[in-house]
């Protein structure tokens, strides 16, 4: 789960980010591009900036890791932590009742 929440819907993200790709060409810097944009659809330029290069990693036209390769990661370190964490405890109990087996008096 995300620490911020998301305050721009996907449409209007891909949108500005279309805008971005086709109206470089009409200032004279990335950068000036998406200062111009950011005003209007009221967001902040890094913002909007961080958008564009994850499209472009995505898309391949920039290199990266894309989102989606990224989500799978990290979706299986948490699998691996929780497996982890899981194996430690299963390996304490299995010590716990192999103790408690020998404390116990012998019946003959």
């Amino acid at each position: 789960m995300s620490k911020t929440t998301n305050k721009f819907a996907p449409e209007v993200r891909d949108r500005a980010i279309r805008m971005v790709l086709d109206h470089e060409r009409d200032y004279p810097s990335r950068w000036a591009t998406v200062v111009s944009i950011a005003e209007k659809i009221g967001c902040s330029p890094p913002t909007l900036h961080e958008w564009v290069k994850k499209a472009e990693v995505n898309s391949g036209k920039r290199a990266g890791v894309p989102t989606e390769v990224a989500d799978k990661v990290k979706a299986l370190e948490r699998e691996v932590r929780e497996l982890r964490q899981a194996n430690e405890i299963l390996r304490k109990a299995s010590a716990y009742f192999a103790q408690a087996e020998l404390d116990r008096p012998f019946r003959r």
